[in-house]
């Protein structure tokens, strides 16, 4: 059995749905019992649990033969990230508790980066998880391609794509959600001993005038990158809201300056499939189905 968090999301969506096809039983580990139907139809047990129940959890992690952990990430953590070190005393507690067989955690590019930036927080994941006497793995995607999904209205719209990845045609690690889904049930059906970090990029890296291009190509007409100039980051940024913006912005600097990143040998990294084109292709038909519906 295995028990999936965050299976409603993309990645664990695809992770579950690979490992039912594959005859694996799951157990959805659900928090909106509204969301359970689905799940149900598609054969899984069920299991309510908030994120910040350490016994919810832990009943919901008991004799699974796999765990996969995706915590709800904090876009806009206090200062020292006490959201994250809260959450990670709740998984430990229930993991210690439930002592499953094995267990993979999504982490991120970027969480062994020295710096402090947003991306932290699954570094003092890793760290906390890190401590357990269980099999872990740490499964390390690139930016995720569909991210572009902000990107989606006024590629289209404006003919424009605002970025804030920089220079326009410097290239990022980047991968499809589908394919950390797939890996994520390969790794997790796996046995291994102690702790392991995968990291995952997909068939090529992207630059910002890759995705305008590839928006270009899907929406028939050209589409020009903006560059949003860095000295105007924290003042967007709190007009939408953001409190404590220093995070974000000292993530983004991270991969326009290249210290978020992968390391150079590769040796634990795996490739995805999905082409930038397919993502796009998907987000744009998906935007217009939501806009008629």
């Amino acid at each position: 059995m295995y028990a999936i968090t965050g299976i409603t999301g993309k990645v664990g969506g695809a992770l579950a749905n690979a490992l039912i096809d594959a005859g694996e039983p799951v157990r959805a580990v659900l928090r909106d019992p509204a969301k359970a139907e689905i799940w149900r139809k598609r054969g899984c047990e069920i299991a309510f649990a908030e994120m910040d129940a350490a016994a919810q959890l832990a009943a919901a992690f008991k004799g699974a033969t796999g765990v996969f952990i995706l915590p709800p990430s904090e876009f806009d953590p206090a200062p020292g990230y006490p959201e994250a070190a809260k959450q990670n005393e709740v998984l430990t507690t229930a993991l210690l508790a439930a002592r499953p067989e094995r267990v993979v955690c999504l982490s991120t590019i970027g969480a062994d980066a020295e710096e402090d930036n947003l991306l932290s927080q699954r570094t003092m994941l890793e760290q906390a998880l890190g401590e357990l006497d269980l099999p872990v793995t740490f499964l390390r995607p690139g930016w995720f391609m569909e991210n572009a999904a902000w990107d989606v209205a006024p590629a289209r719209d404006e003919g424009v794509l605002h970025s804030f990845l920089q220079p326009a045609d410097k290239t990022f690690a980047m991968v499809a959600t589908q394919d950390i889904g797939r890996l994520a049930t390969d790794l997790i059906r796996e046995q291994w001993i102690g702790k392991r970090v995968v990291e995952l990029e997909g068939p090529a890296r992207v630059s910002p005038n890759d995705l305008a291009n590839a928006f270009a190509s899907v929406l028939g007409h050209p589409v020009r990158v903006e560059i949003v100039p860095r000295e105007s980051w924290e003042d967007l940024f709190r007009a939408q809201g953001t409190r404590n913006p220093q995070p974000r912005m000292r993530m983004l600097d991270g991969f326009n300056e290249g210290w978020i990143d992968f390391k150079a040998d590769g040796e634990n990294r795996a490739m995805g499939t999905t082409s930038l084109e397919q993502v796009i292709e998907a987000l744009v038909r998906q935007a217009a189905a939501s806009e008629t519906a």
